[in-house]
């Protein structure tokens, strides 16, 4: 038995009083079945005349939010809950890509036929409301026990290039091994070139699952090069090392990971190769900040280089992609990491002390001089020449005498 949240079962008596046997479908029996909390939750919806009919009999529990009438999916946020109602379908392919199926809705079809359609069979496994039983026609409650990702029906699997992405996912986030017949369907997929079908934010998305939500992002990772798809890295390990840290905040954690997948290329390599999966100008350019500098952390034995590198990079995230790749470097990671902390330029370059209203304070009129002094005041405040605003302002008197007498 699968014990699902009291809050809904207000909504499946409705259901049930309207003769429609509700059925939890997907994800949420896998993760219960795993042990693993889930908020969202699908539900397969039997005997059901018509969407009309289903939005009539949920608008009591709140907005319906129907996605395309084709497909035969409500949404409904109910207490702290994603609930997804969807009517059993067939798929046919009709044209190339991940969304170029014709969906054909029928209530009457059986859970079987209906979860044939299904990618995985762990993904097939289903909780009868009314009758209060598992139903597993494809043996995915076994496949769990395993650890063992299949393929539910492979001549159906290979009509959608992103199940190869998707494979890789699902081995890294539940850890599990792909099956050797699906391997050989989706490097027969990749040989084929039909990932080439796929747009690039949907790719993205799907590795973006797999370094954010792994624990061993390798596994995923090192299954996309051995089908040899051009997602192609070696360094994998370095992104199992990221996860260790614990990183709460998931742009820095992509940012990090991109940064890891191609550290050991140079900058222009990783750009072609980040360009692969992402235009996001912002992630781009932080991801490459990283690898551009991140051997730098070695050559910072003074202040004034570990204030240049802080002018240039946030200093605690490139410590955190070196401390990855370099683990047996403790050492040198702990060192820097304090006297950057001691310094207060950890996550912030040092704030400069003299800025333009100064010079306009001491008489002088806004013009492209404005940047050159400024920068050399930056330069100066490095190398601890002045510490505080007065010496500042005493330093710039002294230099506007020297530069413009």
């Amino acid at each position: 038995m699968i014990r699902y949240p009291n809050v809904l079962e207000p909504i499946f008596t409705a259901l049930q009083s309207h003769a429609i046997k509700p059925i939890i479908v997907g994800g949420f029996i896998r993760n219960t079945l795993l042990g693993i909390n889930s908020k969202d939750i699908d539900i397969e919806l039997y005997n059901l005349s018509s969407l009309k009919e289903l939005e009539n009999i949920l608008n009591q529990f709140g907005k319906i939010n129907f996605v395309g009438a084709s497909f035969g999916v409500a949404k409904l946020r109910y207490q702290d809950f994603e609930l997804d109602f969807s009517l059993p379908r067939k798929e046919n392919k009709i044209e190339a890509g991940h969304r170029g199926f014709s969906i054909t809705i029928d209530s009457s079809l059986d859970f079987k036929t209906a979860a044939s359609r299904r990618d995985f069979t762990i993904n097939t496994i289903g909780y009868d409301i009314s009758e209060k039983k598992l139903l597993d026609p494809f043996g995915g409650i076994d496949d769990l026990k395993q650890k063992i990702l299949k393929a539910v029906n492979p001549k159906s699997f290979i009509e959608d290039p992103l199940r190869v992405l998707r494979a890789a996912r699902f081995c890294a986030v539940y850890e599990l091994k792909i099956d050797k017949e699906l391997f050989c369907l989706c490097s027969q997929m990749v040989e084929q070139h039909l990932l080439d079908e796929l747009a690039k934010e949907r790719v993205f998305e799907e590795i973006k699952k797999i370094v954010l939500n792994s624990k061993k992002p390798s596994i995923g990772l090192d299954i996309l090069r051995e089908l040899k798809t051009d997602i192609y890295i070696t360094n994998t390990t370095i992104t199992d090392a990221l996860v260790k840290e614990n990183i709460a905040n998931k742009q820095t954690k992509l940012v990090l990971m991109l940064a890891a997948l191609c550290y050991d290329k140079n900058t222009k390599g990783c750009e072609v190769f980040l360009r692969k999966l992402t235009d996001e100008k912002e992630l781009l350019e932080s991801a490459l900040k990283l690898v551009e500098l991140w051997s730098e952390v070695e050559n910072t034995d003074s202040d004034y280089k570990l204030y240049k590198l802080a002018a240039k990079v946030n200093i605690d995230k490139l410590l955190l992609l070196y401390k990855a790749i370099y683990p047996q470097k403790n050492i040198i990671y702990e060192t820097v990491y304090k006297r950057a902390k001691e310094l207060s330029i950890l996550d912030k370059k040092l704030p400069p002390l003299l800025i333009g209203k100064d010079l306009i304070n001491l008489g002088l009129s806004p013009s492209t001089q404005f940047k050159t002094i400024l920068d050399d005041a930056y330069e100066a405040q490095m190398h601890s020449i002045f510490k505080d605003k007065e010496d500042a302002i005493l330093w710039l008197k002294n230099y506007l005498i020297s530069k413009f007498s």
